[in-house]
């Protein structure tokens, strides 16, 4: 288990010690915060694993808190939300969840949520001493050459497919959306549809699809954007 702790900003105070019961029984240390007022801080200070960030909190909600947390780190988040009408905006980087649990929930639900997400950041890491390096799967990117390899072969990729490709590499199984997409494809702030983005992920599709017949990497998630898993 990561060394690190699992922040949980959670304002009922029995849902937030219970969590942190249920993942002590699984080998993870936690914090509590009851309000969300000192929960960035939290995060700049003590690099937690991830966090367990309830929606609606007093003090500062959890979507004005991803919004900060997104601005320095891609810590993990798994949000805690009644408001299904949220759903589709949390799974987007813009506000920054990775993934979420609706209340009234098992916590055995969130503790497998939790090492789910745990697992596949793991998974996708970057291997140690090769910076600018990742790899996942069959697929390995390497930003200081510029290329790409599937089943170490090399794959020719545009510079748009790159990029691309870099940041659903940067987390398997997180769900990017196409907002976000757009703005890492075109770091120059050009104007681009969504059919646009879409035009890139069929293209890069096809060729990862040339060298891996008959498996699909890169899923769409309907309203929302896309992943790599």
């Amino acid at each position: 288990m990561s060394e690190r702790p699992i922040l949980i900003v959670e304002d009922e105070e029995k849902i937030a010690n219970l969590l942190a019961d249920y993942l002590a029984q699984a080998g993870f240390r936690s914090r509590v915060l009851l309000e969300g007022t000192e929960a960035v801080e939290v995060v700049q200070t003590e690099r937690p694993a991830l966090v367990i960030l309830d929606l609606m909190l007093p003090g500062k909600d959890g979507l004005a808190i991803c919004r900060e947390v997104r601005q320095f780190s891609q810590v993990p988040i798994l949000m805690l939300t009644a408001r299904v009408d949220e759903i589709d905006r949390l799974l987007g980087l813009e506000l920054g969840a990775d993934d979420y649990v609706c209340k009234p929930f098992l916590p055995r639900e969130v503790v497998a949520r939790v090492k789910s997400i745990l697992r596949r950041i793991s998974v996708g890491a970057v291997a140690a001493g090769q910076a600018g390096e990742r790899s996942y799967c069959e697929l390995s990117l390497s930003e200081q050459n510029h290329q790409c390899r599937v089943r170490d072969e090399p794959l020719p990729l545009t510079p748009v497919e790159f990029r691309l490709l870099a940041t659903l590499m940067e987390q398997p199984g997180r769900v990017f959306s196409r907002e976000v997409l757009m703005q890492r494809c075109y770091p120059d702030d050009r104007i681009v549809s969504d059919r646009t983005i879409d035009s890139h992920v069929k293209n890069l599709r096809r060729k990862i699809a040339d060298q891996i017949p008959g498996e699909e990497r890169i899923h769409s998630i309907y309203g929302v954007g896309y992943k790599l898993e």
